[in-house]
């Protein structure tokens, strides 16, 4: 279970015996009925349940009797963590005996290629065929019967009704037939729909399983065992009796264990998993260090900082489940016909049956052409075509550094038209360095970058750690402020060696009284030349006077100019937002290759403000992106059509954001925005077939060109090509 607030919580549950996108609405429809259930989605792709309920009122047992009450067979946590341990061949020998018995009732029908005419007595078939009838077509009888008794329809019911019919066909025939006079049987039909139908669902099986190999993937990347530091030395213990702040070694080619900071030697270390980087990186005293990603050729220490469910390698995996387990918006009208096809399907094949017979066939010619209708009909591939699509594109995604939160912001993607940055630490490396600085006059240059330094000794802004190295690398003394207070947007404010001094924007200390004419020649030169500017000015008895003026220089991420301009070949329109004033936005927009006269920049932005920015450039209906990291690009992120966080950046960042960046790297914009179109394309692409199975196959086999054998095989080949398809995506690499 996770907990999402005191009130409500989500609960998964895997579940047993769906075979078809009927099954998921009968499932869906029970649960939602249920007091104190929010919403339930349930997904045929990954065989399970999500729903959010009010955590007084709904037990997880509660839920699990709806599901079996509905026909189907919940899942203990371990027997679906078996389900996807088994091997490649597991589930095949149902479907082996299958074949056994249904090839000598085919041999007949081979022969007659050949002008041979070979005829197994009726005994025979009788013998050949009731096993696979009764025995192996068991589980579509138990789902049949089920769905009767809820007043619905699945592809268990159309299997069983259409092979039952034929096979009691082939028997009234058999026992009515005169003495001497060899009947044509349907025997073969019956047998070989059933075990083309479990061939079909074992192929299916078979392939779900790829698609979550992602997830596998993730998980495979926990080591089971830490070497813990304690007091008598180096000792092996399970990684879940590790807590936070304690020592663990780590040893030449093993796994992180779990999230720390390095504290005694260096290395480099393979992220590729969780970051799609393939090259190392390297790993110095103080780096942080993430669980599962792989230690190079030195023994190295960590010190401990999250554990759990709090490690990024959980975040990522719960990330993707979430995406895996979602529905996507296009699904709902899957959902919407899925409902309905079943009972039309038998309304059909009930009417092929009275056509037939009014034009005069005999019975079992009509009866023939109703079965081939309600085998060809099933829905099986209808249910698959998005989830699979979306399981197989978020893993793959997931893969190569992409994280896609909920399919949602998988399905939007490819609409964007408009990209919004920011600027700071998405398309700059976002660490400024202090690169000049100047006093006021009757003010020292040293006490006044060392009160700067003293003022934001305690902020984590990248201007105040600029400043604070700088200040350090002069060897200057810093004070401990009072009185610190923070005036958002703008700057702060506090009492330093008894000086009430105030640092922030230019135009904020311009605001509170600071002379416009200080510095007004060296302002105009350091913003055409692109710096971001502040400074410190203190507030006494004549005023707000200025003390320092800073100047801070930031560099354009390697590669952003290059992304930029393949977003822009798709014919994406691109906006910088930014803080700085307009001549320091434009000077970084030009070296980023954006053009500011086409209205590619929007400067003076305070951080409350991206988000109402964001709904401007989305008027007009367009579908606006928009990619940042920090604390105060949240509201921005959550106000876009599509919000791409930085994985560099903050967890408030990545919370409020559909999809999240590994690296940190601009290319995998336009990488994000590939994946979500080849996945919608695959989506677009299985709801075809799966419905131009339906549509071509159910008229032609009411018209008698389909026998039931052909429409079993061609509605277990629609499930299988949809399967076939989706997997298509795994291929997929950024460009």
């Amino acid at each position: 279970m996770t907990h999402i607030n005191p009130q409500t919580e989500t609960i998964d549950i895997g579940i047993g015996g769906m075979t078809c996108a009927s099954c998921v609405a009968r499932v869906e429809k029970a649960l939602n009925k249920m007091p104190g259930v929010e919403s339930a989605t349930v997904n045929l792709a990954t065989e399970s349940a999500r729903i959010v309920v009010q955590s007084a009122q709904v037990t997880d047992a509660r839920l699990r009797r709806a599901i079996r009450d509905a026909g189907y067979e919940p899942l203990t946590p371990e027997a679906a963590e078996m389900a996807d341990q088994v091997s490649a061949w597991a589930g095949f020998a149902p479907v082996a005996f299958g074949l056994f018995l249904s090839a000598p009732l085919v041999l007949p029908m081979l022969g007659d290629l050949w002008g041979q005419h070979w005829m197994l007595p009726s005994w025979l078939q009788f013998a050949l065929a009731t096993p696979v009838q009764f025995v192996l077509g068991a589980r579509f009888y138990k789902a049949g019967w089920h769905a009767l008794k809820a007043f619905t329809g699945n592809m268990d019911l159309l299997v069983s009704l259409g092979t039952t019919a034929g096979w009691l066909l082939s028997v009234w025939l058999w026992l009515n037939a005169h003495e001497g006079h060899a009947p044509h049987l349907y025997f073969e039909g019956s047998a070989v729909v059933i075990t083309l139908v479990l061939l079909g669902k074992w192929l299916e099986a078979r392939a779900k399983r790829q698609t979550t190999e992602a997830i596998r993937a993730l998980h495979a990347l926990r080591p089971d065992k830490a070497h813990w530091i304690s007091d008598d030395g180096e000792v092996d213990v399970p990684v879940a009796e590790i807590l936070v702040g304690d020592r663990v070694a780590v040893r030449p080619g093993e796994r992180f264990p779990l999230d720390g900071e390095l504290i005694e030697g260096q290395t480099q270390v393979d992220e590729s998993m969780l970051t799609g980087e393939p090259l190392p990186v390297s790993k110095t005293m103080g780096a942080a260090l993430t669980g599962g990603s792989i230690n190079g050729d030195g023994r190295v220490l960590m010190r401990v900082t999250a554990v759990g469910h709090e490690t990024v390698l959980s975040r990522i995996i719960r990330l993707v489940e979430d995406a895996q387990a979602a529905k996507a918006p296009i699904q709902r009208l899957v959902d919407k016909v899925a409902e309905i096809f079943v009972p039309v399907v038998l309304l059909v094949a009930l009417l092929t049956l009275a056509v037939w017979l009014f034009m005069g066939a005999i019975f079992e010619t009509a009866l023939i052409h109703a079965v081939a209708v309600l085998v060809i009909a099933c829905p099986c591939a209808l249910g698959l075509a998005t989830p699979v699509a979306i399981m197989a594109g978020t893993g793959v995604a997931a893969k190569h550094g992409i994280l896609i939160k909920d399919a949602q912001a998988l399905e939007m993607a490819h609409r964007v038209q408009t990209v919004a940055f920011d600027k700071t630490g998405t398309l700059t490396v976002g660490q400024p360095r202090l690169i000049e600085h100047l006093v006021a006059p009757g003010h020292d240059a040293a006490t006044a970058l060392a009160w700067a330094a003293s003022v934001q000794s305690g902020s984590e802004h990248p201007l105040a750690r600029a400043v604070l190295k700088a200040a350090q690398a002069q060897g200057l003394k810093t004070s401990t402020p009072q009185d610190l207070s923070a005036v958002p947007g703008r700057g702060v404010q506090a009492q330093v060696d008894g000086r009430q001094l105030l640092l922030g924007s230019f135009r904020w200390l311009q605001q509170e009284g600071m002379d416009n004419a200080l510095w007004a020649e060296d302002v105009k030169a350091l913003q055409s030349q692109g710096a971001t500017l502040s400074a410190l000015a203190e507030r006494g008895p004549d005023g707000v006077q200025g003390v320092l003026l800073m100047a801070f220089g930031d560099e354009p991420k390697a590669g952003a100019q290059e992304a930029l301009a393949a977003l822009r070949e798709r014919g994406l329109k691109l906006v910088m937002i930014s803080g700085d004033n307009q001549a320091a936005a434009e000077a970084m927009a030009r070296r980023l290759g954006l053009r500011p006269e086409d209205g590619e920049v929007l400067a003076d932005v305070l951080p409350g403000d991206k988000a109402a920015q964001v709904q401007k450039l989305r008027e007009g209906g367009r579908i606006v992106a928009m990619v940042g990291d920090g604390v105060n690009d949240a509201p921005a992120l959550a106000a876009a059509d599509v919000g791409m966080a930085m994985g560099n950046g903050t967890d408030v960042a990545m919370h409020a954001a559909g999809i999240t960046l590994m690296r940190g790297e601009v290319a995998l914009v336009g990488a994000a925005l590939d994946i979500s179109a080849r996945t919608v394309a695959k989506i677009r692409q299985n709801l075809f077939w799966a419905f131009a199975y339906n549509v071509a196959g159910i008229p032609l086999a009411a018209m008698g060109y389909l026998n039931p054998v052909i429409a079993g095989g061609a509605m277990a080949l629609s499930s299988v090509s949809v399967m076939s398809n989706a997997l298509l995506l795994k291929r997929w690499k950024p460009d």
